[in-house]
Order: C-alpha cells, then structure tokens, then sequence
C-alpha cells in the first residue's frame, strides 16, 4: 500500500471553534433597553421599601395611638369611678346633714299629740307637720337607694313573708296621704300568699307605687290593689283612674330621674327615682315589674311579679307593737342640742328615768360612772364617736353594759353592720320614729337583756 507522507514535516491540523458573540459588543440600544428595565426595577424596588417604611410608620403609630387611647380608658374608667365613688359619698352625707334637722322636728311633732288635751288646731299642725316629715324621708331614702343599687351595696333580708298583710300595711302607711286628696283604694286580695322576700323593701316597692298612683291621680280618685297567685308567682297590681302615660313615657318610666306628666297647677314634685328603686328591688328578689296604659288621662297600671315560697312557714317579719314595760333607766348622748331635748322630754313623758350629755367623752365616763338599763347614743359625736364609745365600754372591766341603741343619719348597710359589729343592739336612721322607738326601750328584748346582764358570771 502506497502511504502519501506529503503532509510529512508539516505542521498538524487542529479543529476550528468559531467564538461566541461578546456581550459586551452588544448592540448599544440593546444595552439601553436593559438599563431602563433595571432602573425601572431598581425604582419599584425602591417604591416598594418606601412604602413599607412608611406602613411601619403608620403601624408604629397606630400602635402608640392605640397604647395612649388605652390609658385614656383607664383614666377614664378610673375617674368615673372616682366621680360614683364621691357621689355616694356626698348622697350619703347629704342624707345625714338632713335627716338630723329632720330628727327634732320628727320628735317634737309626735309630742304635741302627747299634750294633755291638744286642740284640733294643734291636732292639725301635728298632722301637716308629720305628712311633710315622711314626705322629706322618703324622698332621702329613694335617693340613697337608687345611689346604693347602682353601685350595687343593697342586699336584702329575706324570709317567707306574708304578701297580703304587707299590702295592706303599705296602704296604711300612705293612708293619711290618701285621705288628704279624698283619693279611695280598693282591695281585692286572696286569703294569703307568702312570697320569699326582705319584708322592709317590699314594702318600700309597695308603698313608693301607692305614692305614685296618688301622685298622678286627681282628687276624689280611685286606686285599685289586687293580687292573685299564677304559676308559682304572686300577681300584684297597682291600677289609677288618673294622669295616664303615653308610649314616649312608658318607654322610661323605670329609668332614673325621670318623671310623668306634671301639670304646672300640681305643686308636689319629685325626684323620678321612686319607680327606678321599684324595678330594681323587685329584680333582686327574681320578680319583675311592668307599667301600662292606655293614654293620657287614661290611668296607669303597674303589675309586680314576684315569686312564691313554695312550702315555707310564715315568721313574724312585722311584729306586733310590744305593751309598755317598767320604766328603764336610759343614758341619752346626743350632740344635736335640739334633738336631745326633744327625746329626753319624750323618755321622760313615758316615764323612763334620763341621764342626758352631750359629748362621747362624758357619755363614756357616765356609762362608766353608773349602771343603766338602755344606752341610747348617736354615731357622730365630738371628742369620741358612737363606734369608739361602745367599743371602750365594752373593753372597761367591771362595767354594767346597758342594751345600747345606735341613732345616725347615715342608713347604708355598712353603717348599721359596722354599728353592730362595734357591740349596738339595734341601729335606728333619723329622723327616729319616736313610736318605734319607744317600743323598742319597752320591749322583752331589753327586758331579756337586763335580767341576762344581772346574773352574775
């Protein structure tokens, strides 16, 4: 085989590689185009980091915002309760700063019917002088209440309690009320119902609804009390033939501070808390209260429901006026000049033997100094008060410790528990009842007292 060696002492082939295109030899407007979609990117990018910050901005203040309107809620919160706070407080010595006034002129009113043979002028003015007493007293207590249940220091004492002779113990208590304006009350009432209820505040509810169908009715009108037993619940209805509501008004008639039609010719007013303090007590008793009408001069009616106590024995929750007893001997200490001459002239008048002074260091020293049977002592008293006084009396060795009595203007419950805790037997609020009064100094309680504190040991 011929071998063709002419490439011989040649130099060896070796393959061609063609290049590849050089970006940087791009085409310039290529270059540009590219630029412009970076810088557009670029510029987004930049939009988009600026627009984050500044919803980190609103987010950070958003949420300093939220933080201060937090603190200007609990500001708020607190100042308002503050503000409740100090408004029951000056309820409270509204109530005291008025009620001791109230007290003499109440004592001294239920003397004028104990003078030997009082005319009938002076039978009258007693009577226009008590009207207006219980009227003042009534207006306080609805106030106070309203102010207690609204901050919720209202309890109740309840027992089965005897519905139909609260009834008619309520009309009583507004009877000469009645008889002033000529205004009849008609009863339709069963045998008996016995609910399970405080006694002292169904009464109240009774006899604030009683006022108010008075109130609203004219002279020589008639008022209607019927109660009936339905499906485990006492049915009572308050009914009038007077001023009547419309449907603007019955829309808040159980709200606060707020009033029916009142004619310019009617004089006695109100404070609009009397059917607030009803709603709000039969509520806490599991009952409810309803009005309704017809129409202006159309009557109202009021029903309370109220539930029944299944299977419970009547207790005595209105005991009867106890007979007079011996003659006590009674310590007064009262500071309240007027109020004390009136009821040592009252003691006195029934017989009882009176020690009168006027300040809690001497009360203290005479109860220490003798022995007596009943201390009467008022709360607020210069040098010691009520509570100190009862409290170092019980602490002397030796001392007789006479039943002692609590007299004040203040009347929430943590001034009688308070009272009580301190060593007072019983916790009256001014103005007193001298009636009342009277037959506590003269009840077996005292009786029972007396003859406990005499045994020895």
């Amino acid at each position: 085989m011929a071998i063709d060696d002419s490439s011989a002492g040649s130099p060896a082939l070796t393959p061609t590689v063609e290049a590849a295109p050089r970006d940087d030899c791009a085409d310039p407007a290529t270059l540009r185009a590219m630029l412009a979609q970076l810088s557009g990117e670029v510029a987004a990018l930049r939009a988009a980091a600026a627009v984050q910050a500044t919803q980190g901005d609103e987010l950070r203040e958003a949420n300093g915002n939220l933080v201060l309107a937090t603190l200007e809620a609990r500001a708020l919160r607190d100042a308002a309760e503050d503000a409740h706070r100090r408004q029951n407080e000056f309820l409270a010595m509204l109530a005291h700063e008025l009620r001791n006034p109230l007290a003499p002129i109440s004592l001294a009113n239920a003397m004028l019917v104990r003078l030997p043979e009082p005319s009938i002028e002076l039978l009258n003015l007693h009577a226009i002088i008590h009207r207006q007493v219980l009227h003042l007293t009534r207006l306080l207590d609805d106030l106070l209440d309203a102010a207690r249940i609204s901050s919720g220091k209202i309890s109740l004492l309840r027992n089965p309690t005897p519905l139909v002779e609260l009834l008619r113990r309520s009309v009583q208590t507004v009877q000469v009320r009645l008889l002033e304006r000529d205004q009849q009350v008609q009863l339709d009432l069963p045998e008996e119902l016995i609910v399970d209820g405080d006694a002292v505040r169904l009464a109240q509810v009774f006899a604030n609804l009683l006022v108010n169908a008075s109130k609203y009715t004219g002279d020589h009108g008639l008022i209607r009390v019927a109660a009936r037993a339905h499906d485990g619940f006492a049915l009572v209805t308050v009914s009038d033939n007077g001023a009547g509501m419309d449907a603007s008004v019955l829309a808040s008639v159980f709200d606060l501070f707020t009033q029916g039609p009142r004619a310019l010719a009617r004089a006695e007013g109100g404070l609009g808390v009397g059917l607030n303090v009803v709603r709000n007590i039969v509520e806490l008793h599991g009952g409810k209260v309803t009005g309704s009408s017809d129409g202006l001069g159309l009557g109202s009616v009021f029903t309370v429901t109220l539930p029944l106590a299944a299977g419970a024995s009547v207790v005595d929750v209105l005991p009867a006026p106890t007979a007079v007893a011996a003659s006590r001997r009674i310590l007064l200490v009262e500071d309240n000049l007027d109020a004390n001459e009136t009821l040592t002239r009252l003691l006195l008048g029934e017989g009882h033997l009176m020690t009168s002074v006027y300040d809690g260091v001497s009360g203290l020293a005479q109860a220490r100094a003798r022995a007596y049977d009943v201390l009467i002592c008022d709360i607020g008293l210069p040098g010691l008060d009520g509570y100190q006084l009862i409290t170092q009396l019980r602490k002397t060795s030796g001392a007789h410790i006479p039943f002692a009595i609590a007299i004040s203007g203040y009347g929430q419950v943590e001034d009688r528990t308070r009272a009580i805790a301190a060593g007072f037997g019983q916790y009256l609020v001014k103005p007193l009842d001298a009636d009342a009064l009277l037959a506590l100094v003269a009840s077996s309680a005292v009786t029972r007292f007396i003859a406990a504190a005499a045994r020895p040991g």
